[in-house]
């Protein structure tokens, strides 16, 4: 059953004038908090870093897919070595060492999930951010229409106070009644000084969430339709889109690849090269090939005998398999409970929308029979006061409800990845 939700903006009081200074009271597009996500989204220095670490990752993937620098070495001789061509001067080597075939692809695998996992990482602190954002935009609305309330309220019981004035006057009414009322409005102007006094945590808390001046504005729209931000993720396909689980399947992958790199570290790596010997002339002979320089190709090769740190690199890469599983299954069962908290917030909030409807009709009604009543007689005008807090009260959990309900699909959306 869809249930809507419209609250106008009456007109206020002096009192509230201060207070939409600092919110500005316009009718808002939903647009508008999509726009404040989109400035959260640029300017949010957590957010920043945590992209940050993910191309900082992307820069591991060059690193550990090519080869190792290949080796120059040089030496020279104090005492030339003789030889039957001449004496050798000096010796150049040059070599390059690979590794066993695939352990290159397997560690570039390996950094290559790593970095797209901090991707969802940064993806989840996204949406992260979004959901703060929202939670902290919400309660704003949530004040807003109190103060619009209690600035309603405000009116309405100076109205009453000027009746039962006019009641006594007319020997209708007692001063005690006039008492009452006065003692009602004062507890009203208290009421929207502390609401007023309110707004400023809040909205420095927004701001800076989005990395501005505390003291700029925010747009609060005056009315929120609760069927307007669509429909809910169902159940069987819940987390499909959640960025934390993507998150571990790509360090399972990377694990994997890690193992298989592990076991190519424990193969042999070879190595090809080429040393120059430089050779100067005889001078007590003339020989064939006298001062020809000599080159020297070179094949090497490592060779793994201590297996002991192979085999533990094998076992560390297989237990990270094990701990990535099983920490994917938990936040599986984490995100499936708020999942349920999620929609039970919804549904409640949804309920209590629709009860405090019906409350603020009924008492609406019960108000004008008494509010006559009085009017007439003179009598039960401490019932007329109770009835119309009463109706302050369902009218301002009414509002309650329409912020817990927008927070709570927040989360739902923050759960779902959506």
């Amino acid at each position: 059953m869809k249930n809507r939700i419209r609250i106008s903006t009456a007109s206020l009081i002096v009192p509230c004038v201060v207070v939409f200074s600092l919110l500005k009271s316009a009718t808002i597009t939903a647009q508008t908090l999509e726009a404040y996500l989109s400035e959260a989204a640029e300017n949010n220095p957590g957010l920043k870093a945590q992209y940050a670490d993910f191309e900082a990752a992307l820069q591991r993937v060059p690193q550990v897919s090519s080869l190792p620098d290949p080796s120059f070495s040089f030496g020279y001789f104090s005492d030339p070595v003789e030889t039957r061509i001449g004496p050798q001067k000096a010796r150049f080597a040059l070599t390059q060492m690979f590794p066993w075939f695939g352990t290159l692809a397997a560690q570039k695998d390996v950094a290559t999930n790593m970095a797209r996992a901090k991707y969802q990482a940064f993806v989840d602190a996204k949406n992260e951010l979004f959901f703060i954002v929202k939670s902290a935009y919400y309660p704003l609305y949530e004040v807003k229409e109190m103060l619009r309330l209690q600035n309603e309220n405000y009116e309405i019981l100076t109205t009453y106070k000027q009746l039962a004035l006019t009641a006594f006057s007319n020997a209708k009414g007692s001063m005690v009644d006039v008492i009452r009322v006065d003692i009602m409005i004062d507890n009203t102007a208290t009421d929207i000084a502390l609401l007023k006094d309110k707004i400023k945590p809040l909205q420095t808390a927004f701001n800076n969430l989005l990395n501005r001046s505390e003291s700029i504005a925010i747009n609060i729209p005056d009315s929120l339709d609760m069927d307007s931000d669509g429909t809910v993720v169902s159940k069987d396909n819940s987390f499909a889109k959640n960025p934390l689980l993507t998150a571990f399947d790509l360090q399972i992958k990377a694990a994997e690849a890690q193992e298989k790199a592990a076991f190519r570290h424990g193969l042999p790596k070879f190595g090809i090269g080429l040393t120059y010997v430089l050779v100067d002339e005889r001078t007590d002979m003339n020989v064939a090939g006298n001062g020809k320089d000599a080159w020297m190709p070179m094949l090497s090769m490592t060779i793994p005998l201590y297996r002991k740190k192979y085999r533990a690199a094998v076992r560390e890469a297989r237990l990270h398999q094990s701990s990535f599983t099983l920490q994917k299954q938990n936040m599986a069962n984490e995100l499936l409970s708020a999942y349920d908290l999620s929609i039970y917030k919804m549904e409640s909030a949804r309920r209590l929308h629709v009860l405090y409807g019906a409350q603020i009709a009924k008492t609406h009604l019960a108000i004008n029979l008494l509010h006559t009543a009085y009017s007439n007689s003179g009598k039960d005008f401490e019932e007329v006061l109770r009835m119309q807090q009463q109706l302050l009260k369902y009218e301002m959990a009414k509002a309650t409800a329409v912020k817990d309900y927008y927070t709570a699909f927040a989360k739902h959306n923050y759960i779902t990845g959506k």
